[in-house]
């Protein structure tokens, strides 16, 4: 486990502290979590990202197509 030592604006620090209150969580797990979810969305943009580039439009526009019509 590593140690990291950030600097944040006071008035950042203590609304992190009453969100950690707030939660009943330490600050450090209320980091903890908050960087959880940053990389998990971090990594779900890269998938998007990847698959985007290897995508058909034309194949996309027809299931949004497709999409559009069953809504109707």
């Amino acid at each position: 486990m590593s140690t990291l030592t950030i600097r944040l604006p006071d008035p950042t620090a203590s609304r992190l502290k009453q969100v950690a209150h707030s939660r009943g969580l330490s600050m450090n797990k209320l980091i903890e979590e908050m960087s959880t979810q940053a990389i998990a969305a971090f990594d779900a943009e890269a998938r998007f990202r990847a698959m985007a580039a290897q995508a058909d439009p034309a194949a996309a526009l027809k299931i949004l197509e497709r999409l559009d019509a069953q809504g109707s």
